[in-house]
């Protein structure tokens, strides 16, 4: 009877374990809905503003004109023909500073910036030796072709959202003061705005632009130049410098960064690059990134702290009927499943309460309920205050512990290891001593030492 006992109790609490991560799992689901809405929000702020900038640019655009003429059904009729050659920065220089204001929409905040982009460099003075490229990608063109007839140039500056542009820049090439006009004037798709040029720039292709750029989140610039160099300095103290190429240099303090990037047409082999995405062949062209993020993702440590949960509940079982089988208690498998109600609800106000406090005020406030509530409860049900004390004590403890692997990302695993190795010498430390077979209640029949007269 013992032994069977015994036996349902094992398998009860191996069913209230994995029972208990049904809640567990839909708490983690609507960790994954907040993250949800927090994009929805992001996106709101995106769509009232600007989003995140990608700068390409500047570069002088010499379109042409070719007339052919073309037979279909019988009728011959002229048909003009678009075509062009880019001229690419032989140096480029950013001067970038960056002031990030974050914006909320209810309880969820984007990273808002303003920047003041100094672009200054040389362009090329000739188009020898640049490649012709049509608008039409299976069109190949002699460049010598008389019947080309060039148009006037101009200067084109690509930007991902032309809607952060503060105010209209100008174009200084030379002596000359050029507006830019909307549109960049680049291939399909492409936002952004132009200079026009009378001419192409000449042997003094000295340029200096000056722009006011709003946007949100993660600015990009693509080093066209055969020499780029980008130089940038912001307010937020929090950058993740992603993308093809790492600042050379950067400084990190509470008050901000500073990171400067240089590379070369030797890295990079950006004309080509350009020319074949210009042709349709090619996707985006590598460029110096850097993103403004929070230092914390509230949302991605609720979901780490979830995966611990069938863990940190089985811990508990273990220690309650480790308890009750080395002091010879009886606890009741509803008195189980109330004290494991009481930790999973300890990550539904972890959640709750991350969005509005952070995260470590938050585990704290949430660990503190979870432990005096059952701390409270066990003080009954273990027969007196000093048993609850002593759990409550424990489950602190694990709570600290489990804070800990989430803050060590890197050695999580480790200490993971370590945790279980010391949780399984401690029951074999504390059971040494202890006959299974009379806690089973099937105790061996002792060999008889003598025959019966």
């Amino acid at each position: 009877m013992v032994k069977q006992i015994f036996s349902h109790k094992i398998f009860l609490l191996l069913l209230l374990s994995l029972l208990l991560m049904v809640p567990v799992q839909s708490i983690m689901e609507l960790n994954r809905e907040r993250q949800a809405y927090r994009s929805q929000a992001i996106h709101s702020i995106m769509a009232s503003s600007s989003g995140p900038q990608r700068l390409l640019g500047p570069v002088v655009v010499q379109p042409y004109t070719r007339t052919v003429t073309v037979e279909q059904d019988g009728k011959r009729f002229e048909r003009k023909l678009q075509l062009y050659r880019y001229l690419l920065p032989e140096q480029l220089d950013v001067q970038a500073s960056m002031e990030v204001t974050p914006r909320k929409l209810g309880i969820y905040q984007a990273q808002v910036y303003h920047t003041r982009l100094s672009l200054s460099g040389r362009l090329p003075a000739e188009l020898n030796g640049k490649t012709l490229i049509s608008g039409e990608p299976d069109l190949t063109v002699d460049g010598a072709d008389p019947a080309l007839v060039a148009d006037k140039p101009y200067l084109s500056l690509v930007l991902s959202d032309a809607r952060g542009i503060n105010r209209v820049p100008e174009l200084q090439l030379g002596e000359q003061r050029i507006p830019f006009a909307p549109g960049a004037l680049l291939g399909d798709g492409l936002a952004g705005i132009h200079a026009p040029l009378a001419a192409l720039p000449g042997a003094d292709g000295a340029f200096h632009i000056e722009l006011d750029l709003q946007g949100m989140n993660q600015l990009e610039v693509v080093p066209l130049g055969q020499d780029s160099r980008l130089n940038l300095a912001s307010n937020w103290p929090h950058p993740n410098f992603i993308g093809d190429f790492l600042p050379g240099s950067r400084t990190l303090t509470s008050s901000g960064f500073e990171a400067s990037w240089q590379s070369s047409w030797f890295a990079t082999d950006m004309e080509s690059r350009f020319n074949r995405m210009m042709k349709g062949a090619s996707g985006d062209l590598p460029a110096f990134s850097v993103s403004l993020v929070q230092p914390v993702d509230h949302y991605q440590q609720n979901e780490r702290a979830a995966k611990y949960a069938l863990l940190f509940i089985g811990l508990t079982f273990l220690s309650f009927f480790m308890f009750e089988l080395l002091k010879g208690l009886r606890v009741h498998p509803i008195q189980y499943a109330l004290v494991g109600m009481g930790l999973a609800i300890f990550y539904l106000i972890l959640l709750a309460l991350t969005e509005h406090l952070g995260f470590a005020w938050a585990y704290l406030i949430a660990a503190l309920a979870s432990v005096a509530l059952n701390g409270f409860y066990l003080s009954h049900v273990l027969g007196g205050p000093k048993q609850g004390l002593g759990f409550a004590a424990l489950l602190g403890l694990v709570y600290a512990i489990l804070f800990g692997l989430l803050q060590a990302e890197e050695i999580a695993l480790l200490l993971g290891a370590l945790l279980l190795f010391t949780i399984l010498a401690l029951v074999m430390v504390l059971t040494r001593k202890l006959d299974w077979y009379r806690v089973m209640g099937n105790a061996p029949t002792r060999p008889a030492t003598g025959q019966e007269s």
